[in-house]
Order: C-alpha cells, then structure tokens, then sequence
C-alpha cells in the first residue's frame, strides 16, 4: 500500500502575528503544492521560489543569495539523476528545504539541506562546499552524509549509530535535516516493494520518530506517526480514515460550537486570544477510539487558543474555569514546568452540556511556534547575538566536533551526549538508546532546594539520584520522598519532591541491585561501567564449591591452610556476628539466650524481693540502669525483670501475674539489645561495628536480616561497661552512613 496519508484538513492560517503558523502544519499538502503543481513530471517547477517565500515568511531579513548558489550547485550535480518515482532527482532535496524552510529553519540550515546529497552522490567533495558555502555549511552537509550511511537495521549498526551521534549530536541542525529527509522519503515509499516499505517504517517508528519527539519537532513526528501508520497497519490506518471522514460530513460541530462559546467568553473578558480547531492526525484519532471506545465529533480535534503573553495564557485559563465547567483531573501545566522537548502549553479541558468533553491547549504564539517546530525553530545557535546571519568561521573552531556546544539543544540531547559518552561499548549503548527512545512520557519531580528533574515514566530513586549527582550517585544511601524515608526502589510520580540522602565515602560502591530499579541511560550506564571495572568477590557458595576461603591461593587450600569461614570464633569467645539460622535468629544470640541468667552480666546487678529467686533480664525489652523495672515470677523459681513501659508488663497484669519487687544495684555495667534500620551499602556492617567498639560496646551478638527492599534490619546485644554510656552509642550508631534508625527493643518478639 501507498505511504501516501493525508493529515485531515486544517483550518486557514491564524491571523494576525501568528499568520505564519497555522493551527497544524500541513507539511504534506504544502510540500506538493509548491513541488509538483500542475507541472509535469519531465519539467521541473521553479520550486526555488517557494523556499524562497516560506523562508522570508520567518526571516524577513534573510540573506537569500547562499541558497540561490546551493541551488544553483545541486541542480547541476543532480542534473540526469531520477528518483524511483520517475521525477528529477533534484526534487528531493528541494522538498527537504521547502519542509525545514516551513518550519522556520534559518539560512543556513536550508542551504545544507539543499545539498545534502551532493556528496554522497554527485562529483561534489565536502572541501569544495566548505570553500564555496563556509565551514558552518560543509558540517552539517558532512553530518547529514554519515547519517546516509548508516543501516538502521544492520548487525554493525549499534557503533555506527553511536558515531553518527557524537558528529551530529552536537549540533541538532544535521538530525532537523535527516528527519526533513525520512520525511519526504516516506511520503514517496509507495514506490518500493511492500516487505522494504514495512523494514523502512519499522526503523522510522523506532528510532526517528522517537528522536523527533524529543527534538520537539511535532509537525514532522505527526505526519511520520500517519505515513507508518498507513503502512503498518492499513486496516487500522482504513478503518481511522473512515471515522474521520464521516465526522468531517456531520452537521453539527461540537468544536465549532464550543470554539464560539471560548472566542465569546475570552472577548467579554478584554484578552486578546485567537481561538481555532485543531484536528487529531489519524494516529491521535486511533488512539483516542481505543482508549473511549465510540467516539463523537469533540473527540476528533482540540481547541488553541493562542495569546501574546505568558500571563495571558493563565488568564484564558481562570476565565475558562470560571465561565465553563472544567474537568479539572485534566489540567497540565507545561509553562512553569516545561516538557523535555522545549515544549510549554497549559492544557485544560471543559464539558458540553450533552456530556462530550473538550480538550483545550493555552498557549503564546512562541510557545505554538516551538510546538510545533521544536529545535527547527530556535535558529543558528552558533550565530552571534548582535548579529543573527552570522555564523562562526572555521578559524573559529566551528569545523570541529570537539568544540561545538549548542547551548539551545534540549536537556535529553545533554543527557544523551553525556551518557554516549560513558556507555563501556557500543551494544550497551545501543540497547540503552532504544529503551530510552522507547519511554513516550516523561515526569517531573522537585528537589528540596527548588530544582526540578526531568525522569521518564517509572523512574525511581536510583534514577533520580544518577540525574542529580551523575557517578556521585555511587554514594546515595537512600531518600525521602514527599518528607517520608523511601527505598531507592521506589518508583517516583509527576510532582514529587525527592531528597537524596548521600554518604561522604568518596569510594562508595554502588549495589548491582540497583540495575533492577534503574530505568533511564545515565543510571543504568553508570552502575554497569562500575560493575565492568570492579570484579565481583566470590560468593560463599563459589566458595565452599572450590573448597577454600575468599582470598585463599590455590597453594593455600592445597596445603590445608585455607579456611571455609575466616571469621569463625574460637570456642573461648563469642562471634561478633553470625549467620542468622532458620527462625530470624544468630547462632551467637540463641546461645546468649540459653545462658543461665545467674551467668548472664547485668543479672548480678538487680535486687529482688524474692530470696533465692534467679533473675533473669527480659529480651523483649533489654532494662539497662537507670530504667524503671519491675518483675514477675515464672517458672523454676526465676523472676524476669522488665521495663515497666514494656507492653509484656501490660499483659502479664491483665491475666493476673503478681509483681515482685525489683530494683537496680550499684554495678554499673549493662546488657543491652538494640535494632538497628539502614538502607543497604557496601561495608556497612564493618562501619557500624567499629563505631559501636568505639563506645567501648562488646558485642555478645548480632543477627543481620536478609535486605527487604534494600533495607536492612539489625540486632545486637551489647555489653557495656557503663549504662550511662548507652546514649552515646545510639547516636553513634545512627551517625553511621546509611543508617536511619536506632532503637532498643520494646516489645516482645520486636
């Protein structure tokens, strides 16, 4: 099937300062218009003429002569070369212009495309268009001529596609033309067999329609979207067209009648607003039948209403509101916040009486402009601001990749310059690309100081962390999210405001868990390039499969000298920490536990009211002096003595349990059992352990739990040689990296 879609009709040009940018740009229909015309095929119209006007309709003062000697050039190297579709040759490149000159490219940029491909298929050398057009001209030629060669579909095409956006990337000009380019290409593919029409509309819909979404260039990804549509699906793209045309023979026009209402309300209010129909392209109008199912004649178009300042456009909005009934779950403000893609609208929507909604989009006509156009539209980022036709000499370093820094360039661009760059190889590089192009919808989330963060759909902390701080990252110990202490995991929403807690370590390692939770390039390049230049250590399990110790040569194990378990304590003292048996517990604590309470330090130091009695202290809530106490007689003679705030004591009293009397001695040293809550890091446990032995704490035991959600949980029993001394460990164990919390027991089984 023919690639050849038609966007549906669009109304006439907004008048005014917005005459030259209508509702939607109809590239399509403007394109053959001025190209083809009423000539025929083997007489090529004077389509030099076009450019010429559509350009001056953006630059006024434009400086036509560099494209009067491109075309003069390209027509003479094109002369006798036929396109497929049996016209001249040279009407490629003139509606690859025409496109660009309609969106509002500047000179420069319009005399590259009129020569893109003149050294890829002509006599004509890059040395002879830098002499004749400048170097600012042969780099984006140049650029363009590495774009044709790459084979999107290739085995070697991941390092090719790399290269391709390192020359490029940096200057958004050379991706403006070769989208201009897949353009045209496209809306001639009817040409070409059918299974070569489906492979060249595969790689538009992943790779370029995507770039042009994140370029901002909404009037070539839309009619992009339409032609792979037509050859994709062309039921689906049959069936849509049918919807629209019905629509179109409809009597009565919902948007028409609201569009009166808007243009009445907005004039009885003194705003200056333009007010006119935007028509859903054919993928918008599928999209729409599949989310609502039957659709109505509101549904097949948006309003604009197009003002002349920022303020003005929040004004329309209040006037809106207050007038019409608004369906408030559908406002957006991309003006305070604006989207990835430089693109800045309000949008809002209001319901009929009968039920049917109207979206309507509040913008300025620059913002439209942008909309529409994207980067095509901010001009010669190189040019100096005194004097915009003046673009950088090749004295000025403008010829080299090296030194071109478009400070216009969109913030995924930045980002995805920055993390090319870091990608350990090509395949990592490639396959991270494709999921990026892949994430249609972008979020935004605050930083405590004010700052925003741009994130695609289903970011989490990690990602947030590696956008913030980039390798930095390696150091974050966890975040809060709208105030509340949150994994890394956690997955963010538009409009959060996200505090990333980092360490000070300047060694911090990142945890391979994080690749899980990490969605976007910077993230997950960062944390592999990590990984690929710090080897792993062995496993426990790999091991004890060799039979050896981790750090054991082979001539160790050999000899007998290497030890399953180098951190094994001697039967003469108790381990510092243990792997936690079956039921949560360490093998150290479980043993502490049986120990007669008589041998137990800390028992010796209270006093009963029972002779005979053994005390034993409760585990549940570990009484240190100078807690208050209290006991309770149980079996074999024992008294176990509680806090008196522990909710054992509560319990015991409710089923009748008599109290006896129990009271501190003079020793001053205790036995404590403390939790301790962090988010997961390398070395932890090593940090918290020498901070603890820095109080002067012996550890009797200490049980880690498996990581839930890269959190950690802790338990330790302590002794202590002075009870006195217990807050000062507390505080040192949470000034420790990563942890969030320290607390003593308190209720039983906690």
């Amino acid at each position: 099937m023919s690639a050849e879609a038609t966007n549906p009709a669009t109304p006439g040009p907004v008048a005014g300062a917005a005459a030259r940018w209508r509702a939607r740009i109809d590239l399509r229909r403007l394109g053959r218009a001025a190209l083809l015309g009423p000539a025929a095929r083997d007489r090529l119209p004077d389509a030099i003429g076009h450019v010429a006007e559509a350009h001056r309709a953006h630059h006024p003062d434009a400086d036509l002569e560099p494209l009067r000697r491109a075309w003069v050039l390209a027509e003479s190297s094109h002369r006798g070369q036929m396109r497929k579709s049996g016209e001249p040759y040279i009407t490629h490149p003139l509606a690859v212009t025409l496109i660009l000159a309609e969106l509002g490219a500047e000179t420069t940029t319009l005399t590259a495309s009129l020569l893109h491909d003149t050294v890829e298929d002509t006599e004509v050398t890059l040395d002879q268009v830098g002499r004749e057009f400048g170097a600012e001209v042969r780099f984006l030629v140049d650029g363009v001529t590495k774009l044709e060669k790459v084979d999107y579909g290739a085995a070697a095409e991941p390092e090719t596609f790399r290269k391709m956006l390192v020359a490029t990337g940096n200057d958004v000009r050379v991706m403006s033309i070769k989208l201009a380019d897949r353009l045209h290409n496209m809306r001639t593919l009817g040409v070409m067999r059918p299974e070569k029409q489906a492979r060249i509309a595969k790689v538009t819909r992943d790779v370029l329609i995507p770039l042009a979404e994140r370029l901002g260039v909404q009037a070539l990804k839309t009619e992009l979207e339409d032609l792979v549509f037509a050859i994709l699906h062309p039921e689906e793209y049959e069936h849509t067209r049918e919807l629209i045309v019905d629509n179109a023979s409809r009597a009565d026009d919902p948007l028409a009648e609201i569009a009166d209402e808007v243009r009445s309300v907005l004039r009885d209010a003194g705003i200056p607003a333009e007010v006119v129909i935007r028509p859903r392209h054919f993928v918008s109008v599928h999209r729409v039948a599949r989310k609502r199912g039957r659709l109505r004649g509101a549904d097949f178009g948006r309003l604009l209403v197009l003002v002349g300042e920022d303020a003005d456009c929040y004004g329309v909005l209040g006037e809106l509101h207050t007038c019409l009934t608004p369906v408030v779950s559908e406002f957006k403000d991309f003006i305070a916040v604006p989207k990835f893609n430089l693109y800045q609208s309000l949008h809002t929507a209001v319901a009929r009486g009968d039920g049917q909604v109207v979206e309507v989009l509040i913008r300025t006509h620059q913002m439209h402009k942008v909309a529409e156009a994207g980067v095509v539209a901010l001009g010669n980022p190189y040019a100096s601001p005194s004097d915009p036709s003046e673009a950088p000499s090749a004295s000025s370093g403008a010829g080299t990749d090296e030194e071109r820094v478009d400070p216009t360039r969109p913030g995924w661009l930045s980002r995805l310059l920055d993390w090319q760059a870091a990608a350990p190889d090509a395949d990592t590089f490639w396959s991270t690309l494709r999921e990026d192009l892949a994430q249609d919808r972008e979020i935004t989330v605050f930083r405590p100081d004010g700052g925003t963060l741009g994130l695609p759909e289903g970011a989490t902390c990690v990602d947030a962390a590696y956008a913030q701080y980039g390798e930095d990252a390696h150091a974050c110990l966890g975040a809060r999210v709208n105030g509340r202490l949150a994994t890394l995991s956690t997955v963010l929403k538009d409009g959060d405001t996200v505090q990333l807690l980092m360490g000070q370590d300047p060694a911090a390692e990142p945890s391979k868990e994080w690749l899980e939770h990490a969605h976007t390039p910077a993230a997950r390049i960062a944390i592999q390039r990590w990984i690929a230049t710090h080897p792993t250590p062995e496993t426990p399990e790999e091991i004890a499969e060799r039979g050896g110790t981790a750090g054991a040569t082979a001539e160790d194990v050999e000899a007998g000298r290497g030890d399953a378990n180098p951190f094994r304590a001697s039967a003469a003292e108790p381990p510092v920490a243990d792997t936690p048996d079956s039921v949560g517990r360490s093998t150290a604590e479980s043993r502490a536990s049986d120990t007669p309470a008589a041998d137990r330090p800390g028992a010796d130091v209270v006093l009963v009211d029972q002779p005979g009695a053994t005390v034993r202290l409760a585990g549940c809530c570990t009484p240190v002096p100078p807690d208050e106490i209290t006991g309770f007689a149980v079996r074999g003679g024992v008294v176990t003595v509680h806090r008196v705030e522990c909710a054992a004591v509560a319990q015991m009293k409710s089923v009748g349990r008599a109290e006896v009397g129990v009271r501190w001695g003079d020793t001053a040293g205790c036995r404590v059992t403390l939790f301790a809550e962090s988010f997961g890091r390398p070395h932890l446990l090593a940090d918290l352990t020498e901070a603890m032995a820095g109080e002067g704490a012996e550890i009797v035991s200490a049980t880690v739990e498996p990581p839930s959600q890269q959190r950690v949980r802790h338990t330790y029993t302590v002794q202590l040689p002075d009870a006195a001394r217990l807050p000062s460990l507390m505080r040192a164990m949470r000034n420790v990296a990563g942890v969030y919390d320290v607390s003593r027991a308190q209720t039983p089984g906690a």
